[in-house]
């Protein structure tokens, strides 16, 4: 993944938030980048850390920056884990997924005691969908029943693409980006959508973040939960 000097401060900000013998969760996606170059710099200066990453992406990215890793089944609980999103609304509820790898970030965040977003000033959103479709992970087979299902819940779902083919998750599963024409209730769709037999996932995040690390120009402001 090539460096994005634009979000240096975000990355910085984000790896001081790492302390020595942590077990982090390292996310996916241009800000998540950032931060895992900038834990990179911290770990060869001396920290010491493992890292559980959220796709095979982070996973080579991490390993050639000399991070150690591990799996999530032998860290356990993990300390922090900081991972970007597509959306963010006042609430600091979530949309995450535009990267193909909303799954292992749900599963890794909820296995975190703290779960810290990174994002640039343009992911802030005064409701959810208002620029993104939801990603919606789902097994193949259940395909066309999923399709119809979240159809029926006022969406316009389309299959991920990827150079012309199907895009296929780290997970083995297809992608359906739905568009919503807006989402007034996430928690609530959340539960409808999951629901769906074949469904595996959300991309919705929902009461999830402790709070957001905002790049907006060269510095960096925290929203907190309910500040």
């Amino acid at each position: 993944m090539a460096q994005d000097d634009s979000l240096r401060a975000l990355g910085d900000t984000a790896a001081g938030y790492v302390e020595n013998g942590m077990k982090v969760g390292l996310g996916t996606g241009r800000a998540a980048v950032a931060f895992v170059r900038a834990l990179g710099a911290r770990v060869k200066g001396g920290l010491k850390m493992v890292g559980v990453p959220t796709s095979e992406a982070t996973r080579e990215l991490a390993t050639s920056l000399g991070i150690t890793l591990t799996t999530l089944a032998d860290a356990g609980e993990l300390d922090l884990t900081i991972d970007g999103a597509d959306e963010v609304d006042p609430r600091l509820d979530l949309i995450k997924g535009l990267g193909g790898a909303l799954i292992r970030e749900k599963i890794v965040a909820a296995a975190s005691r703290r779960f810290v977003v990174v994002v640039g000033g343009e992911k802030l959103v005064g409701e959810l969908g208002v620029r993104t479709p939801l990603p919606v992970e789902v097994v193949p087979f259940g395909l066309h029943l999923c399709e119809k299902r979240l159809g029926a819940l006022g969406s316009q779902p389309v299959l991920r693409r990827k150079g012309g083919d199907v895009f296929v998750s780290d997970n083995g599963n297809y992608i359906l980006d739905c568009l919503f024409p807006k989402i007034e209730d996430p928690a609530s769709l959340d539960t409808r959508i999951l629901a769906i037999p074949g469904v595996v996932g959300t991309g919705l995040f929902v009461g999830m973040a402790e709070s957001v690390l905002v790049q907006e120009g060269d510095s960096v402001r925290v929203l907190r939960k309910g500040a």
